[in-house]
Formats: structure tokens, sequence, C-alpha cells
């Protein structure tokens, strides 16, 4: 059997998850009423309902997040729930919490979120083995380990391609909690990593004024789904549960387009596509067009070019040109016959910062914006507000979805029969009781009722092929005939939702051994029934959650894959022939009141952000 793979889209609620439908999505992940990793992206049990109705129609899936830490006094609340989703037939939930392992379940999937912090292949295969039936991997894994833990652990395995990134391991993230106790853990992330920073050495010297330290570009691994595809990917997930309807189509559409090249090409033979339909769209979708913080492939190629986005954590856009000269109270830049009214344009000022203007006006080359800033002549532009393109997408039609059928037109012994049947082998059959009567000329009306069926108009169907077979020149009435068309895809789409299987799971509670015995407050255990979960896997030792117990002013608050040395071509181990004399260390980041120390730990190429009290060693580097 071929494999199937997935487009896998993020929607804030219904609007935002049928906008991804229609646009290709194989699948949608979406936040209920609590327990999301943004909290202010949840929606009603009702809503959620609507959209797996109409996901299922395409025989697409709902997956439902609830990927933040509990504590005891929600674990009811938080089982509850999960009996309503699997009620109203939700696919599978995204989780963090092993609590949730532990509780009495529906046997609905269950998927580990990368807020677990997935990039272990020993303990993939845990989870695996515990019952999960796919993984979300960290984003800082590449081809050769994701292949290494798909050969080891054999579980569906879904990873990131396009979207923010955040710069920590998922889920092991502090700073935000341990500065104004708002957890990233538990939904409510205050972004710490996008705010500018200082940069200042071990002598004091500041290196770095006013930058944005800890930001990083977007990803963007589309280019490489064929080799992800190899190492054993079969869900492509966008990020984005907070962004717009018109963010979302253009990624969707973008990827579907990618990937059905693809699936139709090279992968044919070994793979095909997760749900059903066709797309078709009045946009050339472009990443660049709607929210990025310019793109990085990560690690996924190994480390190479350098990805922070330190001049601003705001959306750059889409590359315009240079800019040439101002001339009088406009300015004429390179490719400007692209620009439109409205649109928002950006560029990095005299102060390495992201600055913007506004376009009023763009006419026979000349851009005049609401405010003339003084623009140094060369200066790179680009427009972060595509005010046509949006235009266009914001419309309902700007992506369709729809389904193949074909139709067969006969006649039986009181009337007439139409049977239609879809691309998924579904069949649906109207009778039409009427008297045979030939039509008054005796020649055939065989077109006009093809013209008839072939009016699918707003039902998610298309009539790609219509048969019609009569022993003679039977007349039909126009109103009968559509009459016929409309019940036989309204049934069809009963049909089609009746037909639909979901993929059910019971968990088994197991008590086979977990890779370690003791674990540290990056595990992330806030309450008493993901301990009992642990003991029984022969953990011995376990530290509370971050959030139950933190020590102020000395915690190690992030760990990234992410370097700070790297970025200034400062690597010990990749810069050593290039880079004239060390860091003095400790290098300490400063913002306003907030100071964080970073400690570099070069053998797993990982770096470490301390709070100031915090007192480690510094490591040598080994390279030298």
């Amino acid at each position: 059997m071929k494999k199937k793979i997935e487009i896998l889209a993020p929607a804030k609620d219904l609007i935002g998850g049928i906008a991804a439908i229609n646009s290709g999505a194989d699948a949608v992940y979406i936040g209920a009423p609590q327990f999301g990793a943004r909290s202010n992206a949840n929606n009603s049990i009702e809503d959620v309902a609507e959209l797996v109705k109409y996901a299922h129609l395409f025989n697409a899936q709902v997956f439902v997040v609830m990927n933040t830490i509990l504590y005891d006094n929600e674990l009811e609340t938080c089982r509850q729930m999960i009996w309503e989703l699997y009620e109203i037939g939700v696919d599978a939930l995204i989780i963090q919490d092993m609590a949730i392992m532990e509780m009495e379940l529906p046997p609905i999937v269950l998927h580990a979120s990368t807020q677990a912090n997935n990039r272990d292949a020993d303990k993939i295969k845990f989870l695996k083995d515990a019952g999960i039936k796919r993984v979300v991997l960290a984003r800082e894994l590449n081809l050769h380990q994701i292949k290494e833990i798909y050969d080891h652990a054999d579980v569906e395995l879904e990873f990131f391609v396009t979207g923010a990134l955040c710069v920590s391991f998922s889920g092991n993230c502090y700073m935000s909690v341990a500065n104004g106790e708002r957890s990233a853990n538990r939904g409510s992330c205050a972004q710490n990593c996008r705010l500018p920073y200082n940069l200042i050495d071990g002598n004091g010297d500041t290196l770095i004024k006013n930058s944005h330290l800890l930001s990083i570009k977007d990803l963007d691994v589309s280019d490489q789904i064929p080799n992800l595809i190899e190492a054993g990917i079969v869900s492509f997930k966008i990020e984005g549960r907070l962004k717009d309807v018109v963010y979302v189509k253009n990624n969707v559409s973008y990827l579907r387009q990618k990937l059905d090249n693809f699936l139709e090409g090279p992968g044919s033979d070994k793979y095909t596509k997760a749900s059903s339909g066709k797309c078709t769209y009045t946009f050339d979708s472009t990443l660049s067009r709607t929210f990025n913080r310019g793109y990085t492939d990560y690690f996924v190629n190994e480390r190479h070019n350098t990805i922070g986005s330190w001049e601003s954590p705001k959306s750059k856009g889409q590359y315009i040109g240079k800019l040439i000269r101002t001339v009088g109270n406009a300015y004429e830049i390179e490719n400007g016959e692209l620009l439109n009214n409205g649109d928002g344009l950006c560029f990095i000022n005299e102060n390495n910062e992201a600055d913007g203007i506004y376009v009023n006006k763009a006419e026979n080359g000349k851009i005049y914006p609401n405010v003339l800033k003084e623009v140094k002549d060369g200066t790179f532009i680009y427009r972060n507000n595509d005010a046509a393109f949006i235009k266009i997408v914001e419309r309902e039609d700007s992506a369709v979805r729809k389904i193949g059928t074909t139709l067969l037109l006969t006649e039986n012994e009181t009337g007439f029969e139409l049977i239609a049947t879809d691309e998924d082998g579904n069949v649906s059959i109207v009778n039409l009781e009427h008297s045979k009567e030939q039509t008054k000329t005796g020649e055939s009306i065989e077109e006009n009722i093809k013209t008839q069926l072939a009016k699918t108009g707003f039902t998610p169907y298309t009539a790609d092929e219509i048969n019609i077979m009569f022993s003679q020149n039977w007349f039909l009435p126009i109103s009968k005939i559509n009459e016929m068309r409309r019940t036989v895809y309204d049934q069809l789409t009963e049909i089609r939702l009746a037909n639909y299987k979901r993929e059910e799971h019971q968990m088994v509670k197991t008590s086979h051994p977990y890779p370690e015995t003791k674990l540290d407050f990056m595990y992330n255990v806030s309450n008493k029934t993901a301990r009992k979960f642990y003991e029984r896997h022969g953990v011995t030792e376990i530290e509370k959650a971050f959030e139950l117990q933190w020590d102020p002013g000395k915690s190690r608050v992030m760990t990234t894959k992410y370097c700070i040395k790297y970025e200034l071509a400062k690597c010990p181990k990749y810069h050593r022939n290039t880079m004239e004399g060390k860091l003095k260390e400790p290098l300490v980041l400063k913002q306003g009141e907030l100071e964080y120390k970073l400690k570099f730990n070069c053998k797993p190429c990982e770096m470490e952000i301390w709070e100031k009290d915090a007192e480690f060693e510094i490591e040598e580097d080994h390279f030298h």
C-alpha cells in the first residue's frame, strides 16, 4: 500500500480551519476551550465539531492541541473535555503531559507534541511502546537524525515545514515564567526571545547594542520535502495558530502545490496524498508575501548559515529592491512598479532598527509615502504588507476545493435514475418517478441535460464525466434534472460523512522501562498523575516542574541549538581558522533590568541561558 503524506495546517478558529481545508490541507490542528499552548487561540466544542464535519467531508482530519502541562486540579476537567472531543469526532489529540496517558480515556489516538521535546530515539521508541501513535519531532533535528529515529522507533513522524521557530528546545524555555510568571508550558509565553538586548563580554565591554539577539528567522524546509519523506516524515506541519487566514491560505496552497508535484512525479510509486479533492487558486502563493522574518532551513542540513533575525522580530516580508533616490516627496525604488497603494514597506534604518512607511500612492514608478523618512540611497526595501495580494487571498473563492465525481443518468421501469460516484468510490443514487415521453422534435436533448447536470455550483463537487444512457430520445423538464442533481449530491455528502473511518486506539497501561531513572525539572512533571506514570516505568527520582519550584535569579531558563558565538563567527569549532581572538566570557545579555548569562556547551553544540546570579564553570573549548 502507498504511504499517505499529509500537510497539517494551523487553525486559529473555525473560519481559519475551513480556509485551510479549502486551500488543500490534509489535516488541521486547533485549540479547544482549554489546555492548548496558545491560550489566546481557544475554541468552543461546537466550533470544533463544525470543523470536524467539514474536514471529514474531504477525508481530512482534525487534531486538537492539548499540549500544556497540567496541574492536579485540572486533570478531571481535562479528562472530561477529552471525552467530549472524542464524541464530536476529533481524530487525535496532541499532548505534552504524561498524566493524560494515565487517565481513563476513550479510544482516541494520541500524538506527542513537540513540547514533549522529541529528539532522542530511545525516548521516542518508549512513547511508541506506551501507545503514542505519532510523534511531533523537535525542529532542531537534521535529516540524518530523523532517519535514525525512524529506523529505531518505527512510529509516525511529523515535522515542521514552515513558520516561526522557537529559539529554545520546545517545552524547555522558562524565560517567560522566570520573568513574570507567564508560563510558555501553560500557553502564555511572553516572547522574551523577541526583545532587544545588549551583548556584554566578560570585561564589561558592550559588543552589540540594542539588537534582537535571540530572535531567529522563520523556518522554510519546503525544498527538503522529498528528502524528509525518505527519512520517514509523513506529516508536514505549518506553524501559526495565531496567524491570519491570508497567511494560512498562502502557506497551505504553496505546500500543496509543492507536495503534489512530488506525489504525482518522482514519489508516485510509493506515496499518495492523505485526503480527497482538488484545489484551484486565484492567486500565486509565495511564502515571502505573508508574515515572515526572512527564512532559514535551521539545522535540517546541519549548521551552515547564520539564522538570527537581529534587526527586528517583526515581519520583513518580500524583498522589492534598493532605494535608488528620493525625489521631492517621493522615493524611486528598484522594481517600484510592483508596489501598490496601501502597501506597507520595511527597511533597516541608520540605527540598525527596522523602520517602516505606508504607500499612499504608487504611480509612474514613484512611491509617495504617508511620511517622508530619510532613507539612504541603496537601502534594501521590503514589502511586509501586500495590499493587493491580501485583497485577492481574503476572498472566499480564492481557494476552492472540489471532490471529483462521475454522473450516469439512465432510465428504469418507473422513470429515471441518476447515479453519482465520487473519486473515493462512494455511490449516491436518486430515482425519479416520471412518465416517459419522447422529445417533441424527436431529437436528443442529451447536450442540454449534460449542461444542467454539470452545474455543481456551490457544492463541494465537480461532475468530471457525465454519461446518459437512454433507449430513446426521452424528454425531461429542466426543473426535474436540477432537482435530481441537487438531491444526488446532498445524499453523497451524507454518505461520505457516514463512511468516514476514524482511526481509534485504546490506551493500555504499560510498564516498560523509561530510558532515564532520574528526571530533572526539564521533564515538566507538574502533577501527581504524571509522576505516577513515570514511576510505573521505573523512574526513581523526579524533580518538580520549573513552574512549581524555581530558584529566582539562579536558574537555567533556556537550552537552545542556536548559538550567539556562531552568529558572530566566533565559534571555536567552526571558525577557529578565521576568527581573530576569543571572546572574553561570560557573555551577558542585558535588557533594562533583565540580565542573563550565556553558557556554551560545545560538545553537543548547544547554548544555555542562565539568570544573572547563576554560577557555572566556563568550559574550555576542546577544539584547539
